[in-house]
């Protein structure tokens, strides 16, 4: 009789036990964001404005950089797009689009080319100007010099916008 009174004794402090630890997890959530933003609540809309291309090579580059700009905000921001004077504030220009030479093979002539892509941008953050700013991101791909420079933008530009964007990106709303 004794040890059937002990054994109900530990089961209701197991069940205790078991109670207060379901409750102090369930109580207790952490919240994980894996669109990498890292806002201030204030922080509710954004403007991207369009970014010329004074480099005067790849006339479609404006459009496509801003364009998967904007694209990326939307899909990794809990943030609103509006037409103007976002909290948050892109705009820019293209500043260079250069190829040059890497390596050099027998006879003086290039196995490599490196494209590289700059694009001046200025950042306002309206709710912390602290983090606001103006610079250059740049991005580049090499690629072989038996393609032309044509061909080879089809594939390359694409990923060297996608390079900068992430830079970008990582630099204000991840805020890293």
């Amino acid at each position: 009789m004794i040890l059937m009174l002990e054994n109900k004794k530990n089961a209701v402090i197991i069940f205790t036990v078991l109670i207060c630890v379901n409750v102090f997890f369930n109580s207790c959530r952490i919240s994980y964001s894996f669109t990498g933003a890292n806002l201030s609540p204030q922080i509710k809309t954004y403007s991207v404005y369009y970014f010329p291309n004074r480099s005067g090579l790849n006339p479609t580059l404006s459009q496509l950089f801003t364009e998967e700009l904007r694209s990326k905000l939307q899909r990794q921001s809990p943030l609103k797009e509006i037409t103007e004077d976002g909290d948050l504030i892109f705009e820019g220009f293209i500043e260079s689009y250069d190829v040059k030479p890497m390596t050099i093979q027998q006879g003086d002539a290039a196995a490599q080319n490196r494209l590289t892509i700059t694009i001046r941008i200025k950042y306002t953050n309206s709710f912390d100007t602290s983090q606001s700013f103006e610079r250059a991101f740049s991005g580049y791909e090499d690629f072989s010099s038996s393609i032309s420079l044509r061909d080879a933008e089809d594939s390359i530009v694409p990923t060297i916008v996608d390079k900068i964007l992430e830079d970008l990106f990582n630099s204000t709303i991840a805020n890293w």
